[in-house]
């Protein structure tokens, strides 16, 4: 069903992306929402569960890292394509819960492949019960020095402080205070302190989206 219409969610901070991105596949014939942010995201989803939803990375408030851990475990369905500036690969950035990856400021006939994929027998999508850390950024210090980073529980969806331990362990655990879930998460770190808007592409498993047979 190669030209199957999709309902589409987009999510970015910046208005002109998600601007040019409502353009670009409603004159294709889908369905397009947009959101700007992570919580405007999961509201969206909460009205209708959209077929793909492509997503910014670095977002304000919740970022893209935290709502694609959210869609995976909650959503597993959806088909979900990451896009970011800050990655200069082909392949799903490590840590970052998404079927696809899209380059901004690249080729859009790229885009377009990797949005038709999921119109094609028998998508790839996530195993019900496969989990991934929630990817989150460092929030700062509280008023008393203390370094702490904020969750969004995959469970409840509510939001909770967490104080950051020194330890070298990539992937941490903490305990959501409103429902107790356990939830593993991960910090972003910088590449180079020179570029904080930058971030790293770890040696994490990866799960690339094949799109060969597109070309």
């Amino acid at each position: 069903m190669p030209n199957a219409k999709i309902n589409l969610l987009v999510v970015d901070d910046e208005p002109s992306i998600r601007m040019l991105m409502s353009h670009i596949f409603s004159q294709l014939g889908h369905r397009v929402r947009t959101a700007e942010d992570g919580f405007s995201a999961l509201l969206e989803i909460r009205q209708e569960i959209p077929d793909v939803i492509l997503s910014d990375l670095n977002m304000p408030s919740m970022s893209g890292f935290e709502l694609l851990s959210i869609v995976r475990r909650r959503f597993p369905s959806i088909y979900v394509i990451a896009m970011s500036g800050a990655f200069s690969t082909g392949a799903v950035p490590a840590g970052v819960a998404a079927h696809a990856f899209y380059e901004k400021a690249t080729s859009l006939v790229d885009l377009l492949q990797i949005v038709t994929a999921f119109t094609l027998p028998e998508p790839y999508l996530f195993d019900q019960q496969s989990t991934a850390p929630i990817w989150i950024t460092r929030n700062g210090h509280d008023p008393a020095g203390t370094e702490y980073v904020t969750i969004t529980c995959p469970e409840c969806l509510r939001t909770f402080p967490q104080v950051l331990s020194e330890t070298t362990l990539l992937v941490q655990q903490a305990s959501c205070l409103h429902c107790h879930t356990l939830i593993d998460y991960a910090i972003v770190q910088p590449a180079d302190p020179a570029s904080p808007h930058r971030l790293p592409i770890g040696n994490q498993p990866q799960m690339p989206l094949d799109v060969s047979h597109l070309n």
